[in-house]
């Protein structure tokens, strides 16, 4: 860590330095000591293992404010390397403030499935998973995707192609699991993936398989991470026809491939693969700002089927926390009527409570009667 950077970030912070902490940073720089410029400086703590900064030496963490970024409210440490690395403050993101929730809907079983977990220190995992034919394909996904985005981790830095390994060996695993059932239709189960990688509270990597969906808030606005798996899509309905795949329309004019399965991509669905439904995920990498960015959401169709992405960006910035937000997305898709299962994973960033406004207010009921879904 070199004491110009160092300096530059808290330059950049806004903070006055007492002259006791540059004397400090001067003589640990000249001494050559290992980390002697972080432990020299005065108005820098440790608190559960991270850093923060004390700009007046009164023993209070400065907020996000004093950064630059919106959130005082979430008074979360900073991820001192990474700042020093990109030359910003960069927030730790905690999972135990990561919202989620999933219910039922009017389906016999919950196939939906979800994971929040950290792959190592400056790596967190995110995921939902929805089923369909039985829960066997997003049970085994939910219980081995970290296993093999971590072997690809050993041989792999670029994290989307990571993803894209991961996606593949889950896959072939998957069958052989399925296999050992030796049953058919246990052999038909399949299931959606979205995934989401943060390295060093910035980079963000997003794949996905299917039609459950990853939306980041970007200053009050829903910007859409993944592109749904569909026959709609000209360029997955080439693949299809070119495997010998044909499509046909239900009632309510829904493409499915074969008659039997709404998407193009997923885990499972072993019985389609010859017609050219694939595991290979699409992926999307793009840097986090946390100024501007409030949160990211995964979502499986039974909440994006009812509520447009930007609806979905409205109502959780109008919540006071990821958790309360989960829970009211989840039941606003029961009162919108979704009969399948629903199911959200809501990570906050830097951002999280700046386009909240205390003169708007959201009414599901109103919503409900004026939306033209219903007309």
């Amino acid at each position: 860590m070199s004491s110009p950077v160092l300096l530059n970030l808290l330059r950049c912070g806004r903070f006055s330095m007492c002259r006791q902490a540059l004397f400090a940073l001067e003589a640990s720089t000249q001494s050559g000591q290992a980390g002697g410029p972080l432990l020299g400086l005065v108005g820098v703590r440790r608190a559960s293992g991270s850093i923060r900064f004390d700009s007046d030496c009164s023993g209070q963490p400065v907020t996000w404010d004093s950064f630059g970024i919106w959130d005082n409210r979430i008074e979360e440490p900073i991820l001192l390397p990474s700042s020093i690395r990109y030359g910003k403050p960069i927030p730790q993101i905690s999972l135990s403030r990561v919202g989620s929730a999933s219910v039922l809907g009017l389906r016999k079983q919950n196939e939906d499935r979800l994971r929040i977990a950290r792959i190592h220190d400056n790596l967190l995992y995110f995921a939902v998973f929805d089923g369909h034919g039985g829960p066997h394909a997003a049970d085994y996904c939910c219980t081995f995707m970290e296993k093999f985005i971590r072997d690809a981790l050993e041989e792999e830095d670029d994290l989307q192609k990571v993803l894209k390994k991961a996606f593949l060996e889950a896959d072939n695993a998957l069958h052989t699991h399925l296999s050992y059932f030796n049953n058919d239709s246990v052999l038909r189960s399949g299931t959606t993936a979205t995934v989401a990688l943060l390295h060093d509270g910035i980079e963000l990597v997003v794949a996905s398989v299917g039609d459950s969906r990853a939306l980041l808030c970007r200053k009050g606005h829903a910007k859409k991470l993944t592109k749904d798996h569909t026959p709609d899509r000209k360029d997955e309905r080439k693949r299809i026809q070119k495997f010998g795949g044909f499509l046909s329309w239900n009632s309510v004019g829904q493409a499915n491939v074969n008659g039997r399965l709404a998407m193009t991509r997923s885990i499972g669905d072993f019985h389609l693969k010859s017609s050219g439904v694939i595991a290979e995920p699409e992926t999307h990498r793009l840097s986090v700002q946390h100024a501007n960015d409030s949160f990211l959401a995964l979502t499986t169709d039974g909440i994006n089927f009812l509520l447009s992405d930007q609806e979905i960006c409205d109502v959780i910035n109008q919540c006071q926390d990821p958790t309360e937000a989960a829970e009211i997305i989840s039941q606003q898709a029961l009162q919108y009527g979704s009969e399948d299962n629903a199911t959200i994973v809501i990570i906050p960033f830097g951002a999280w409570g700046k386009h909240k406004s205390s003169t708007k207010t959201y009414s599901m009921s109103r919503n409900f009667a004026s939306s033209g879904r219903w007309a």
